[in-house]
């Protein structure tokens, strides 16, 4: 083979390699944000939709102590 062309091929190889290390990578970052993302913004949506009935109700019940007051 010619040395020229085993050159370039070398060179190729170490070019994809960076690619590929590049992109797990990124790979990665993307994982993370995903999970970030769950964890910040559906979790709290989740856990508000069984909280807020409860807020509802201590507030009525505390409202409806207060009838007398007025």
């Amino acid at each position: 083979m010619d040395p020229k062309l085993q050159e370039q091929l070398n060179e190729q190889e170490v070019k994809i390699n960076e690619i590929l290390k590049s992109v797990k990578s990124a790979e990665k970052y993307m994982k993370l944000t995903f999970w970030v993302t769950i964890v910040v913004v559906v979790l709290p949506l989740v856990i508000f939709i069984f909280a807020i009935p409860a807020i509802i109700s201590t507030f009525t019940s505390s409202m409806a102590g207060l009838d007398g007051l007025i």
